[in-house]
């Protein structure tokens, strides 16, 4: 017998809305095993979709297709071409790309991206870690890269139960692989690299940031000094701050690679710095500030509100009169509308007014899908200080 999972009348409504995910207190009757690609019913046994079954996961239920139509290799490998093509279509110009965004690409859990003539992948539940080797073929198939590594050392996979990982899938993976974004070239450690190796959602926030750059430019939570490299030809000198000492010294190589002397890298607290910074009366033309997820659980919340209001209201000190402020935040569970009334609070304590010049999100080759706010996760405002 097929293997299926009965919806109690929540799940029902909620898959009927078309969100791909169905969390385990919605299920009734389950007639599968851990990773099975399942028929979804509903009360009176109609076939609601089909999904892939997690056994230990919250979200119980990732949505492939809706109705009764086969959830097989060739759809995925149907997806995987419409998502590849997506990309080509957008005519990006750099070497680093996401491939395929989950369910953004209606391909629930993998991640794939591109670097240079390799590919990074990631299976984030159990159903797409059990399709790992038919999802390989179809990659070399439509691809053809030279080879394909699995990041599979993401906590979340934690929550299915699954292995925390790195390995070659196919070919050959060096340890270093340089790509250009931007007409900056890095040197990407794909085995150790935060997420799959850069952080490719910014790549155009980068680019608007870099419209209007100016002057002094700090920036803050550099990780690897995305934004102050892409920066630096716009402005006079680029001060790029993070914690971590291996992160700076990759600032310092990448910035050498590339010819960029007004590259200056610290391994700070980035909070403290930005009150010493304060105090010692420095100020700033252009400002970036793109912190890691303050909340990753609702239960984070408020003290993730105050962090990011305690960090915009340092740096809203800091800039001049005239200049830009470049604040993101990637936590899903601060949306939009709080962002902004965070910030708005920020500028009140700071004494001083600001008007939105840009409102931006993660880059199109990660796709927000209507209706499934868990996709929307990256947050970008452009501010400019008026007074």
């Amino acid at each position: 017998m097929a293997a299926s999972v009965t919806l109690l009348p929540r799940g029902v409504e909620r898959t009927r809305s078309r969100h791909p995910w169905v969390y385990r207190s919605d299920l009734g009757e389950v007639r599968a095993v851990a990773g099975d690609t399942v028929r979804v019913l509903d009360g009176r046994g109609r076939v609601l979709a089909h999904a892939l079954y997690s056994d230990r996961s919250q979200i119980a239920l990732r949505v492939i297709t809706w109705g009764d139509q086969a959830a097989g290799p060739d759809l995925w490998r149907a997806r995987i071409d419409r998502a590849l093509r997506y990309r080509e279509a957008l005519g990006i110009e750099a070497t680093a790309c996401r491939l395929v965004h989950g369910e953004g690409d209606l391909l629930p859990s993998p991640v794939v991206d591109r670097y240079g003539d390799q590919l990074v992948v990631q299976t984030l539940s159990q159903g797409t870690d059990r399709l790992l080797p038919d999802l390989t073929r179809i990659l070399v198939d439509l691809v053809a890269p030279a080879g394909i590594l699995a990041r599979n050392d993401p906590k979340v996979r934690e929550l299915e139960g699954l292995e925390r990982k790195v390995e070659v899938l196919y070919g050959d993976v060096p340890e270093r692989v340089q790509v250009d974004e931007g007409g900056v070239r890095y040197r990407v450690d794909l085995r150790r690299g935060q997420k799959t190796g850069l952080f490719l959602d910014q790549r155009e926030n980068r680019d608007a940031a870099a419209r209007y750059a100016t002057g002094r430019l700090l920036d803050g939570f550099c990780y690897e000094g995305g934004f102050a490299l892409r920066l630096a030809r716009h402005v006079e000198h680029a001060l790029a701050l993070d914690v971590s000492e291996e992160a700076t010294a990759r600032v310092r190589e990448n910035a050498a690679e590339n010819g960029l002397a007004n590259v200056e890298a610290r391994a700070v607290n980035v909070f403290d710095e930005l009150r010493e910074l304060g105090r010692a009366g420095e100020r700033f033309d252009t400002i970036v500030l793109d912190p890691p997820a303050f909340a990753k659980s609702k239960a984070a919340l408020p003290k993730a509100l105050a962090g990011y209001k305690e960090i915009n209201l340092r740096a809203l000190r800091l800039l001049r009169p005239g200049g830009f402020l470049v604040t993101c935040s990637c936590s899903y569970h601060v949306d939009e509308a709080t962002f902004g009334e965070v910030l708005y609070e920020a500028a009140l304590d700071a004494g001083v007014q600001v008007a939105v010049v840009e409102k931006r999100m993660q880059g199109r080759d990660h796709p927000v899908v209507l209706g499934v706010p868990e996709t929307y996760y990256l947050k970008c405002l452009i501010l400019r200080r008026l007074a």
